[in-house]
């Protein structure tokens, strides 16, 4: 019911409007990726971007399901469900109600086994590209013998809407990991 009467505050607050010609971004990871990174951070950066170019802008969830659903896989956003399972059947709910959700990166660091995107999120086509509108999200993954196995993540809110959103949903706890 909460998230029921979350969608229609968030409905009724901002203007669902679809803009054609405007797809979900593309990763450009040759542009985003650094000439000091190692194979390894190469390699895990690459993971990482194929899992989220699938997961969150393709919305591609046989896809995630088939290549990544290991059960090693620790969520520590306290208002996600844990393992790639839970995850998928969250997104496939969430991109129901917002079918234009996308994530686009725009910035990849690596530290060894950790992977950071920093990216801007929005739900409506039409706010892509709008840094005033959608979420600024910092989102890292610790990465295991070529696996991914933990994330974290910090989430803004950057327009009235998604501030209301976010206070409206972001008080159910779906997991029992640590935030740290």
């Amino acid at each position: 019911m909460l998230k029921t009467l979350s969608a229609a505050l968030l409905l009724l607050v901002s203007t669902v409007t679809l803009a054609a010609g405007k797809d979900a971004p593309k990763i450009q990871f040759d542009q985003l990726k650094k000439p000091n990174w190692s194979e390894q951070e190469l390699s895990n950066a690459r993971l990482v971007a194929d899992f989220v170019q699938n997961l969150m802008n393709d919305h591609n969830f046989d896809y995630v399901l088939a290549h990544y659903n290991d059960s090693a896989y620790v969520q520590h956003n306290r208002n996600l469900p844990d393992k790639i399972p839970g995850l998928v059947g969250f997104l496939q709910e969430f991109v129901e109600s917002y079918p234009d959700y996308s994530y686009d990166v725009k910035h990849i660091y690596t530290d060894g086994d950790f992977v950071i995107f920093h990216s801007h999120a929005t739900l409506d086509k039409d706010h892509r590209g709008n840094d005033q509108k959608g979420m600024n999200i910092i989102d890292t993954w610790r990465i295991e013998d070529g696996r991914i196995v933990e994330h974290w993540d910090s989430i803004q809110a950057l327009d009235l809407s998604m501030r209301i959103y976010s206070l409206f949903s972001g008080g159910d706890i779906q997991n029992d990991n640590g935030v740290f």
